[in-house]
């Protein structure tokens, strides 16, 4: 996600050192598949995007323990960073429970979230607390949608921040950079609203962007970002530490 600055910053953009290209795998949808399949959840993997001719970000995912792991963004010439947001895989979903920054934690807990179809009609409600639910885990053969509202909590100051996301989910298919060629993907499109810890004052947009996850590689495949500018990278190195 990483779309928070002081609690909701952008999207942090970077390079990486020597690094070995892991082989994706292109080709029509097959049953059965998992979120993990693409993102690589449960592996040490990481990988960098790039944008105007240079590197623009990185990422890792760090296995906790069973069913649970950290992926951290960052700027790899300040590696590692204080930010990951750790995820805990219950049944059939993948579980936003919150980040680490800045030395301290901070919680994500939801007091509604809704599911529809991809054009976000058709909602109805399936939760009014605990953690976010982010993402089937298995693989539907149809997009979705997905509204949460909560707040988030800073642990070192008990400051609490409302916010507002909505995911669209699309099930996969073939999708392209000029790095890595024609592999294939999930899509995420997310809008992320918040009020900045001001009590009492609505949620304002903050991020509007699609993320596609490639198929045996992981995250950042292609990010397109449309608000608060026009933006956009592409992979170009996938590993394993």
């Amino acid at each position: 996600m990483k779309v928070h600055q002081s609690l909701v910053k952008p999207l942090l953009v970077a390079g990486t050192a020597t690094v070995t290209v892991v082989a994706g795998l292109a080709g029509p949808v097959q049953a059965g598949e998992n979120y993990g399949q693409y993102s690589q959840f449960a592996k040490r993997s990481a990988g960098n995007h790039w944008s105007g001719g240079q590197a623009a970000g990185q990422w890792t995912w760090k296995p906790l323990g069973p069913g649970t792991s950290e992926i951290s963004w960052g700027d790899p010439k300040k590696w590692p960073p204080s930010y990951a947001e750790k995820f805990v895989h219950v049944g059939n979903w993948l579980m936003l429970d919150g980040w680490r920054d800045n030395g301290t934690y901070y919680t994500v807990r939801v007091t509604k979230e809704q599911i529809g179809d991809a054009k976000c009609k058709n909602l109805r409600t399936f939760a009014t607390s605990g953690r976010q639910h982010y993402v089937k885990w298995d693989i539907p053969s149809t997009g979705y949608c997905l509204k949460a509202w909560g707040t988030i909590t800073e642990k070192s100051s008990g400051k609490v921040v409302d916010f507002g996301h909505t995911q669209i989910w699309s099930p996969p298919a073939p999708c392209s950079n000029k790095y890595l060629g024609t592999k294939t993907c999930i899509k995420q499109w997310e809008s992320w609203w918040d009020n900045n810890g001001k009590p009492g004052k609505p949620i304002t947009r903050k991020l509007d962007r699609d993320q596609y996850i490639a198929r045996g590689l992981g995250m950042a495949f292609k990010i397109q970002q449309y608000y608060p500018k026009n933006w956009k990278s592409e992979a170009r190195n996938y590993w394993k530490w």
